[in-house]
């Protein structure tokens, strides 16, 4: 059983029943049954049950968002901007888009190939195994799962045990949803749960968490050479050049730092500010950060931290900057903190890239500030990580800011704003580095959940092709049609001359 403690308040708010190890097989063969059928609806047949899920979640809406919040911890209006926004403008790109990208898709044959067609077609890959975490657990549960699903997958999703109430959340969404039984299968528990469906040889993964165990997921498939999807962490670097809008990137900097208590793997966890206007922005932040509001109520602007553990390596990361010299400019030394799940919002300067605030993924309110004397020095400092997910760059020259985005090693980058790239379903979403495998959002979102095949076609009407046998006397003409064709200034004549004579020859 799961005992769910809400984060900000620390009362017992429930208990989810865990899924017994010994019911893996069970659900591995229920999904299997079920994508036999599902898996021979179009695209558009199973758009439709998408739909009737988005209208169950705008008619909780509010309901849900508030066993969001009080099963992490973080404001109830984050809980709906970033957790289930997201989710329904997943459910409108998909059912918009899905049919198009899905669809047989024809593609260039080769002159050499005279008289064929060539497509592509997408093939769903079976059972899809879906590990989420708890920092996002609606947003970051359901945008692969429908994805996998509008793909004509099947799904079993292990939530976090650390947010099991979302997970019970969304198991019921799907039941209400009227999706036919085995498409859709929650399992609950903890790491041993995940383990086990892990090993349970499921068609394809897609983990969303640590880099830990991200690396062990990928160990556990490769041995039976299932592919993956790895939403990993991040560092992710905000740039602050002198010519930018410096009130508006100092409003920037304390959200994307601080939005869901620095609990986001694409908060800006180190924030680069150009020398010369350094002391006028770290003015302009603090400001800023003492205007927050820290709490759990509609007029809150940063919630609690969600996992306990989480506290711990916040708390050490710290400790590791001051006793090395950081200077605190907002929040107080970890000795000094109230108990509870609530962190102080921390600023930190003078610090320097052998620390751990700076190398190691914080994933809580802790915000290392460095300056910097030049664009090619920063570029540097920006990619001194083993992370590479999301980077901001904050200026007004535009050929500037595209310049330096283009030289990050980051997989996405944006200019005058913060983290919002994966709002855009268009667009592709994962990393680089040890932030992760693989693509997922954008066209590459849906065809993760497929095998891609090709087909050649040909009408079947000719006796014989030129490339069959017999070879007899047909090398030095297959030599010269492929230099009349290869060569710089191709010789078309040559190469009808000689592609006739080698279909004589047939």
């Amino acid at each position: 059983m799961l005992t769910v403690i809400a984060p900000a308040t620390g009362k017992q708010i429930g208990d989810i029943p865990e899924t017994p190890l010994s019911q893996v097989d069970i659900f591995y063969q229920k999904g299997k049954t079920a994508f036999l059928q599902w898996s021979k609806l179009t695209v558009l047949e199973r758009a439709k049950y998408l739909l009737k899920l988005k209208i169950i979640i705008v008619e909780q809406m509010e309901g849900i968002a508030k066993i969001i919040s009080e099963d992490t911890g973080k404001v109830v209006t984050e809980a709906l901007i970033a957790d289930i926004m997201p989710t329904l403008d997943g459910i409108d790109h998909i059912t918009k888009h899905g049919e198009k990208i899905l669809k047989r898709q024809k593609v260039k044959t080769p002159l050499l190939l005279i008289g064929k067609k060539s497509f592509i077609e997408y093939m769903p890959r079976g059972v899809v195994l879906i590990i989420s975490p708890w920092n996002y657990p609606m947003q970051l549960a359901m945008v692969p799962m429908l994805s996998a699903l509008a793909a004509g997958n099947t799904v079993i999703l292990k939530p976090s045990e650390v947010t099991p109430l979302v997970g019970k959340c969304i198991e019921d969404l799907f039941i209400k949803a009227g999706f036919p039984e085995g498409v859709v299968q929650v399992a609950h528990g903890g790491k041993e749960v995940g383990a086990a469906f892990t090993n349970g040889k499921p068609d394809y993964i897609f983990f969303t968490g640590s880099v830990r165990t991200g690396k062990i997921i990928q160990q556990v498939a490769a041995k039976d050479l299932i592919p993956t999807t790895l939403e990993l962490g991040g560092k992710d670097p905000m740039i602050v050049f002198a010519d930018a809008h410096l009130e508006r990137a100092a409003k920037g900097a304390a959200w994307a730092a601080f939005t869901n208590s620095g609990q986001v793997c694409m908060s800006a966890e180190r924030l680069y500010v150009e020398k010369t206007i350094f002391p006028q922005f770290l003015s302009l932040l603090k400001k800023e950060i003492m205007d927050l509001k820290q709490g759990n109520d509609q007029e809150a602007d940063v919630g609690s931290m969600t996992f306990p553990a989480q506290l711990q390596i916040v708390k050490d990361q710290l400790e590791d900057a001051l006793s090395n010299g950081a200077q605190l400019e907002t929040g107080l030394p970890p000795e000094k903190w109230a108990k509870g799940m609530f962190l102080p919002l921390t600023v930190v300067t003078n610090v320097n890239h052998q620390m751990k605030i700076i190398q190691e993924e914080s994933f809580g309110p802790l915000l290392p500030v460095i300056p910097f004397e030049n664009e090619e020095e920063v570029i540097s400092l920006a990619n001194d990580t083993v992370y590479g997910l999301n980077a901001s760059v904050w200026t007004r020259d535009k050929e500037k800011a595209r310049r330096v985005a283009s030289k990050l090693v980051s997989g996405a980058v944006v200019i005058n704003d913060a983290i919002i790239s994966i709002a855009n379903h268009g667009l592709p979403f994962g990393g680089t580095k040890q932030s992760g495998i693989g693509r997922y959002h954008g066209e590459a979102g849906l065809r993760i959940f497929c095998h891609e095949k090709a087909i050649v076609e040909d009408n079947g009407q000719k006796k014989s092709e030129i490339h069959w046998y017999p070879y007899r006397g047909k090398f030095p003409l297959f030599l010269q049609l492929f230099k009349s064709y290869f060569q710089t200034n191709r010789d078309w004549v040559k190469f009808a001359q000689y592609y006739l004579r080698i279909l004589k020859k047939n």
